[in-house]
């Protein structure tokens, strides 16, 4: 683990997150969760809270059920338990770093999630063809590590910084014809096939390739983990300028909840989760 100076203190996250079924939906298939852990102990982190990162790591992710009935809405509660039970037991490859086996870890977890989800998909009449997107973060001191397949995203807001990076790429054409320059952003949110998956877990998927990476972090770093429907709302620079406005407000303890409302009041026509994270 990546030792500090004796005087330095160590590194906290401050969290928010909320969801919302948004105006047409009639349930939620949006799920989000925050974990504290080690070796040891797996604590559920509330909606919104801060702590240290001096001894133990932290996971955050997001996930955008779909499936007749109830289907979808157990497909990303399924995936976000998953998380709960499977990653904790990889905590002492941090003790390592990480930086050499971070995606084995998260390519297992992933596998493991979708292989789950294919078993209770095939099992029952309700939840035949469930499936899931899924967008995890993995907090340690100094670096974040990134596990993504679907469309829902992970941002990077630099620090002090007016800018905004997509660390994910969206597993749709859509996202493909924004990457290669062929639509603008503004087209990609209107056009037709943008909710058309290339990659989900569970489903007749036979396998599963999820995006994986890490980037060094610090202190000021922001990080935006959301469902595709507060995209459908909020464009980037908007994004942008709800998540700054909200650190520099003294009131404002849930902007993951300000970022949310935005975009239902906006579109609201899919469920609309948000997660903000920021390292103090």
């Amino acid at each position: 683990m990546i030792k500090k100076p004796p005087h330095e203190k160590s590194p906290a996250l401050k969290w928010s997150g909320w969801t919302d079924k948004g105006k047409v939906r009639p349930n939620n298939e949006d799920s989000f969760l925050g974990l504290q852990f080690d070796a040891k102990e797996v604590f559920r982190l509330g909606k919104f809270g801060e702590a240290s990162l001096e001894k133990m790591d932290f996971t955050f992710a997001v996930s955008d059920g779909m499936g007749g009935a109830l289907a979808g809405e157990f497909a990303s509660r399924i995936a976000v338990e998953k998380i709960t039970t499977l990653l904790p037991r990889a905590f002492q490859h941090s003790a390592l770093g990480l930086q050499s086996g971070f995606s084995d870890v998260l390519a297992e977890l992933f596998d493991q999630i979708h292989r789950a989800l294919a078993f209770v998909g095939g099992s029952y009449e309700e939840t035949e063809g469930m499936q899931t997107t899924l967008s995890l973060c993995w907090f340690t001191p100094g670096w974040i590590y990134f596990g993504h397949l679907g469309d829902s995203r992970i941002y990077h807001l630099p620090k002090r910084k007016k800018t905004i990076r997509q660390l994910t790429q969206d597993d749709t054409h859509v996202g493909w014809l924004l990457r290669t320059g062929q639509i603008n952003e503004r087209e990609a949110r209107t056009h037709p096939r943008r909710n058309l998956l290339q990659k989900a877990l569970g489903g007749s998927n036979q396998f599963v390739d999820p995006q994986v990476g890490a980037i060094a972090c610090e202190r000021g770093d922001t990080f935006l983990l959301c469902t595709d429907g507060l995209v459908e709302g909020l464009l980037d620079n908007q994004l942008v300028e709800i998540v700054r406005e909200s650190q520099s407000s003294k009131t404002v303890s849930n902007p993951a909840q300000l970022l949310v409302e935005a975009s239902v009041k906006n579109s609201g026509r899919d469920n609309t989760t948000a997660l903000v994270i920021q390292i103090a």
